[in-house]
């Protein structure tokens, strides 16, 4: 018999108890559209994190304190601008540092709108160090740090916050008080890695004398962290080193004690985090998964059913010349389209799922580019339809040996 008639045949078998047939499709459904869903929106979120740290760079290294919960260790700053400035001047690995300290809560008003928002004191390198894009407007200059300039540059958040559609460059805003004038805009830089968007940008001297004096001791001007690119990501390594060696000796650490800084290499942070996420992903598509198990196991069930109820149909087929091996296929096509109708039905649930998370995302303000993901689609298709089959495999077998006679003496 023709595969297409034995389909015919499953279609027709399936159609004759619609209500059966939609309950053991159930558990495949539930878990395709789980699968496919969850790999597909942990592929999108895996894509976003890529970019984000993408967009900071490949060569970029952080320093920071040891103990991030203050800016001072026993009441010294343990980085200082004094760090970032020999870091220049002794690491030959070393393409550009900036260093950087903040505040958070600051308030920032412009006319009658205000808000809180990060305010950070920056060198100028920062704004290439970082890859940083200016939307329009200039960054910090060497000119501005030097005159300790009431400058500021704001992130994209805050400009379209304060000034809405209006062109804030030249615009005098108030920082905790004290009158600023906005000489530049970010380019925004998304939902991923960072809070770029959200912080203003003035010169470090200016942050100093204005925000955070008690920031300058007899140790130096303390900052928050210190970002380093290296020449190349063949030096990042080399880079380290070097870093740590003028550290150490710069803060006095002995041999074999743990300094009071740390530094991280944001290419090992973004694989670290990668390995993460594609193991959480494999968890939740695991956790998933067992709901196509449960899915195979109503398909056994409901063909062992299918096959007492038939069994004067498989005698009367056998008399007429159907062998063994014709109603082994037709039992086992049964429970194949069953699958596969349940697993397409649960291909649709996916894509309501994914569509109706991006509605959501987009909503709250973190737009999300999810889509189905074909490779997902085709192999959670194909565990199905195999799930299908292996179900269906003893009630095949069982129908396939039934004796002609006594079947077809069945009531």
């Amino acid at each position: 018999m023709k595969l297409l008639d034995l389909a015919g045949i499953a279609v027709r078998a399936l159609l004759s108890n619609k209500l059966r047939s939609f309950l053991t499709m159930l558990g495949i459904m539930i878990g395709v559209g789980a699968v496919v869903s969850i790999m597909s929106l942990g592929q999108a979120q895996e894509a976003e994190m890529e970019q984000a740290f993408a967009s900071l760079g490949g060569n970029l290294i952080y320093v920071l304190p040891r103990d991030l919960g203050g800016v001072t260790i026993g009441g010294s700053p343990p980085l200082t601008l004094e760090d970032a400035e020999a870091i220049a001047r002794q690491a030959p690995s070393v393409a550009g540092v900036a260093a950087a300290a903040q505040r958070y809560n600051v308030q920032i008003v412009a006319g009658r709108e205000q808000m809180t928002a990060i305010v950070a004191g920056v060198t100028p390198p920062y704004v290439w160090i970082n890859n940083l894009e200016l939307d329009r407007g200039s960054f910090i200059t060497d000119s501005d740090d030097r005159a300790r300039s009431r400058v500021v540059v704001l992130g994209s958040e805050i400009a379209s916050s304060l000034f809405a559609e209006m062109d804030p460059t030249g615009q005098p805003i108030r920082i905790d008080g004290r009158q600023y004038q906005v000489i530049g805009v970010l380019e925004t830089k998304g939902v991923g890695f960072g809070t770029e968007d959200m912080t203003a940008y003035i010169p470090l001297p200016t942050y100093y004398a204005t925000l955070a004096p008690d920031q300058v001791t007899a140790r130096g001007q303390g900052v928050q962290n210190i970002a380093v690119q290296a020449n190349s990501r063949d030096e990042i390594d080399s880079a380290i080193e070097e870093i740590t060696a003028i550290l150490r000796e710069r803060h006095r650490v002995p041999e074999g004690e743990q300094a009071d800084f740390r530094i991280i290499n944001m290419e090992s942070v973004a694989a670290t985090a990668g390995q993460m996420l594609g193991l959480v992903q494999r968890i939740l598509a695991a956790i998933a998964g067992i709901s196509l198990l449960v899915g195979g196991i109503g398909i056994m069930n409901i063909m062992l059913v299918s096959v007492t109820e038939r069994i004067r149909e498989i005698g009367l087929r056998k008399a007429v010349g159907a062998k063994r091996r014709d109603i082994m296929t037709q039992f086992l096509t049964e429970a194949a389209t069953l699958s596969f109708l349940g697993g397409a039905v649960g291909v649709g649930l996916a894509w309501g799922i994914i569509q109706f998370v991006a509605a959501m995302a987009a909503g709250a303000g973190f737009p999300i580019d999810v889509r189905l993901a074909g490779n997902v689609v085709v192999l959670t298709l194909g565990v199905a339809i195999f799930i299908g089959l292996v179900s269906g495999l003893y009630p095949a077998v069982r129908a396939a040996r039934l004796d002609p006679i006594e079947s077809l003496r069945n009531e």
